[in-house]
């Protein structure tokens, strides 16, 4: 259990350092912090003519100027094609300059999609047919949209094929019995994978796991013979036990006769209780001897 706690704190430990590092390497970048020295003259003529158009057209222009983004998106600006300072806007309003400026909005809420069921040969020359739900959300917009080119379409894609290597690692009996720990091994593969996008993988579970119709019969098959098997070894352990406890009241019934007669007597009684119309009673093989002499 330390030993596990120790790796989790090393992953997480290297997950800070890659994002510190992700970041720096966002933020540090000259073309972002100093956007307009990069751009060249044609680029802060075309910004100056964008100031000015945007000053002559008054207040029109003013409604081209000015977005709004909603509390779970942010806005990534362009500016002659480089990222502005700053990195993402929101949320609320935020000023882009007509013709030089375009932005893009990201959502930051949590997606939740499928992965379609994909047909696996486990380590034990299985096939199964798998499929399961990811949970993830962007967490660094800038570098969700500057790094990759649909991160959603990566991220499902990334999924299925995770899911498949996984899986092949294991025998059909893991794959059955350990869905948690598949779940969090596939997790914290798509989460190192989808670092560099800046998506955080939140949550990953196996739906379900359907089986050849084959193998169902035949683990049917196996399931009830082994039930049976345990259902005639409990027989045989009572029918044991009962001639135990049979041997050990008949020495007790030998020690002393009248024993015999209390329990007839307590027979007779139970039979009585059930209103039975028929009472057999014992004859001893004494008196039997007796009328055969005659």
């Amino acid at each position: 259990m330390e030993f596990e706690k120790e790796t989790v704190a090393m992953k997480e430990a290297r997950r800070r350092e890659r994002q510190s590092g992700n970041a720096c390497s966002v933020h540090n970048s000259p073309a972002l912090e100093n956007p307009e020295t990069d751009i060249g003259i044609c680029g802060w003529l075309l910004v100056g003519f964008s100031v000015l158009l945007m000053m002559v057209t008054l207040p029109i222009s003013i409604w081209m100027c000015i977005k709004i983004v909603k509390e779970y998106e942010r806005a990534i600006i362009f500016r002659l094609g480089r990222i502005l300072r700053g990195g993402a806007k929101g949320p609320g309003l935020f000023f882009i300059l007509p013709c030089t400026d375009s932005f893009i909005n990201v959502d930051m809420r949590t997606i939740t999609f499928d992965i379609p069921p994909q047909e696996v040969l486990t380590k034990d020359s299985v096939t199964v047919s798998v499929d399961g739900v990811v949970y993830y959300r962007v967490q660094n917009a800038t570098l969700a949209v500057a790094n990759i080119t649909n991160a959603d379409a990566a991220t499902r894609l990334l999924a299925q094929t995770t899911l498949r290597n996984v899986l092949g690692t294991k025998n059909l009996a893991e794959i059955l019995s350990d869905r948690e720990e598949i779940a969090h091994s596939m997790q914290s593969t798509l989460d190192d994978a989808t670092d560099d996008w800046g998506i955080k993988v939140e949550r990953v579970e196996i739906k379900d796991v359907k089986l050849p119709l084959q193998l169902q019969r035949a683990m049917a098959a196996e399931a009830e013979a082994s039930r049976e098997a345990r259902a005639k070894v409990i027989a045989a352990e009572g029918e044991m036990n009962a001639s135990r406890a049979l041997k050990e009241a008949s020495l007790v019934i030998a020690e002393s006769p009248s024993a015999l007669q209390l329990r007839y007597l307590q027979t007779l009684n139970t039979i009585a209780a059930e209103k039975n119309s028929t009472i057999i009673f014992p004859l001893p093989l004494e008196m039997m001897h007796a009328f055969m002499k005659h």
